[in-house]
């Protein structure tokens, strides 16, 4: 069952979603919440699995709260719904994290099918905004930007560890990671998080930045020889 959190200011919003969401199987609303000081109540309360997050909320805002969220509970899903398309949300809530952004308006189909998409570890882009992150990352590759991991992190890593990382490089979601190392979907995730503890990386993004800039699959290799 994916347990859903709704976070929205506006009450027949956060009914309607919680009706339809309610009604698909396998899914499950855990909680609602209508301002940011409140989602991070409920995360604490209920851990769901996924949020989905409006941008614009009283006392705290959907990208404050995705920093937040990412930073304590980097397990939790988010996916930013908005009317709002700018590139400074686009690229913030990215940036900590987000693993979904779909403009409201999308259909219960969309909807649904980006939940389950994020739930498996992938992310899930509206593709009006995919060609905003798109222009993002060829920014990032244009001013040759890295990622910067402390020594003592990696000698820190373990044998499970770098085989999980050299999947995360191919762009491998958590149950294929699973499947190719024998492994529960929840081990995996659980993994994932020690990983990017003790490396001190945000979000799974950085963490397959820093596989590639490592070539993290020819250390398992070498290891493995």
């Amino acid at each position: 069952m994916i347990k859903v959190l709704i976070a929205d200011d506006q009450e027949l919003i956060r009914q309607s979603l919680q009706i339809v969401l309610n009604s698909k199987e396998g899914i499950e609303v855990s909680d609602v919440a209508s301002d940011g000081q409140e989602v991070i109540q409920c995360i604490r309360r209920q851990r769901p699995d996924v949020v989905l997050m409006d941008i614009r909320m009283p006392k705290m805002d959907g990208v404050q709260c995705t920093q937040i969220i990412k930073e304590n509970y980097p397990e939790v899903k988010i996916i930013i719904l908005t009317t709002f398309d700018d590139d400074e949300y686009v690229y913030n809530a990215l940036k900590f994290g987000a693993s979904g952004y779909l403009l409201k308006g999308v259909s219960m189909e969309e909807l649904e099918n980006a939940i389950r998409t994020v739930y498996s570890g992938r992310a899930m882009i509206n593709p009006d905004i995919a060609t905003k992150v798109l222009r993002l990352f060829s920014q990032m590759a244009q001013a040759d930007y890295t990622i910067q991991v402390g020594n003592k992190g990696i000698e820190e890593l373990t044998r499970t560890e770098w085989k999980i990382i050299a999947q995360v490089e191919t762009g491998a979601a958590n149950k294929e990671i699973a499947e190719a190392l024998k492994l529960s979907d929840g081990t995996v995730r659980n993994y994932l998080s020690t990983i990017l503890n003790k490396l001190d990386l945000r979000d799974r993004t950085q963490l397959a930045i820093w596989a590639v800039q490592t070539n993290a699959a020819k250390h398992v290799r070498d290891e493995e020889s």
